[in-house]
Parts: structure tokens; C-alpha cells; sequence
């Protein structure tokens, strides 16, 4: 690859990173449906038919800046994985507190759960991150001793991970702080079940 087409390469990424720095402030502030490829050009300061040479569709967009945060969760856990540091609850509790703390992430993903509706190659980006996920999650739950070890149960444990920050996310009247302890006390309450089959006797925390 020669110098101009490194650099042509570098300015293309860094226009897309661009778009979606963009996407993920617009979807901080607006829900899903409100927001339009226009209204992600203007805010990355390009065009509206500049956008298009990047991304084919909204949800491309928005399945890449998915893909980024995700990769973030990702490194963390193939890093405590690395570290010896596997017990269920300690990457739960990583996988909803980064939801918590990450609106935009938490609204994309619920988004994407719930309309499954999303452009075909977008899709193929979006099931490649969350096989990726699972992976991660599933050589942890090979490392339990009672025998969960296949994919049907990961998928059960992710999906009641993810289920318990949708459903208490945004629990009427109760605070940030409220809402984040009773989540927690929760995700303790599934990696005992899924890792021992009961429930810890201590919830106070």
C-alpha cells in the first residue's frame, strides 16, 4: 500500500469515527426513531450525501458504534479472563454496571432487541459482536463445576443479565444510586443460581 492510500485509508477512518462520535451524542439525547442520517451529517459537520460513502443505512451507524463500545466490554473481560479473574458475578457485574453508565449503549441495544429490525449487513455486524460476547461469556461458564457448558445456557445467562438492566433501568421512583444497588443485588441473585443453584444468603450489599 503506498503513503497516499495509507493516508486516504487513515482520513476515511477517522471521518468514520467521526459519523459515529456523532451518532452516539445524537442518540444520547434523542430517541432512536427522531434521529435521521441528516441529523448525524450536521452534527459530524458533513454533508448529508457524504454520510452515504460511509454508511449505507442509519442502523450501520449505529450497529458500528455499538461494535466500538462492545469491543470496549470485550478487552476488559478477555483481560480478567487472562488474569484468572472468572467468577460470573465479577463479569456481570462489569456487563451491567458499563450498561448503566453508558445510556447510549444501553438505548441501542434495547433498540436493536426489541424492533429486530436492522439492514443485512448491519445484522451480519451485529451478530458477529454478539457471538463475539458469548464466546467470552461461555469460556467462563466452561469454568464452572456443576456442568453448564454449552451455548443454550450462556445465551440463558445473558439474556438474564441484559433483561434485569432493561426491566430496572429506569424503575420509577427510585434514584441512580437505588436502582444500581437493586440491580446488583440482583445479577448476585442469577450467577449464584446459574454457578451453585441457590440463592446467596447475603443480599444486603
Amino acid at each position: 500500500m503506498s503513503t497516499f492510500q495509507k493516508l486516504r485509508k487513515e482520513e476515511r477512518e477517522t471521518r468514520k469515527s467521526l459519523i459515529i462520535d456523532a451518532a452516539m451524542d445524537l442518540f444520547s439525547q434523542k430517541d432512536f426513531h427522531n434521529i435521521g442520517m441528516r441529523d448525524i451529517a450536521k452534527r459530524a459537520g458533513i454533508s448529508a450525501a457524504a454520510i452515504y460513502r460511509y454508511f449505507p443505512s442509519r442502523d450501520d451507524v449505529f450497529v458500528e458504534a455499538l461494535v466500538r463500545h462492545m469491543k470496549v466490554v470485550e478487552e476488559l473481560f478477555e483481560k480478567r479472563v487472562k488474569e484468572g479473574r472468572t467468577s460470573l458475578e465479577e463479569l456481570a457485574m462489569g456487563s451491567v454496571d458499563y450498561l448503566l453508565e453508558n445510556e447510549s449503549v444501553f438505548q441501542m441495544m434495547g433498540h436493536f432487541m426489541i424492533s429486530g429490525q436492522i439492514q443485512p449487513k448491519a445484522l451480519e455486524r451485529y451478530n458477529t459482536m454478539q457471538r463475539n460476547f458469548l464466546d467470552i461469556l461461555e469460556k467462563v461458564n466452561n469454568q464452572t463445576d456443576i456442568g453448564m457448558n454449552n451455548r443454550l445456557v450462556t445465551h440463558a445467562i445473558y439474556a438474564s443479565v441484559t433483561g434485569v438492566v432493561m426491566s430496572f433501568r429506569n424503575y420509577p421512583g427510585r434514584s441512580p444510586e437505588e436502582i444500581k444497588r437493586h440491580i446488583h443485588r440482583l445479577v448476585r441473585i442469577l450467577s449464584s443460581v446459574f454457578t451453585t443453584g441457590s440463592i446467596p444468603e447475603n443480599l444486603s450489599r
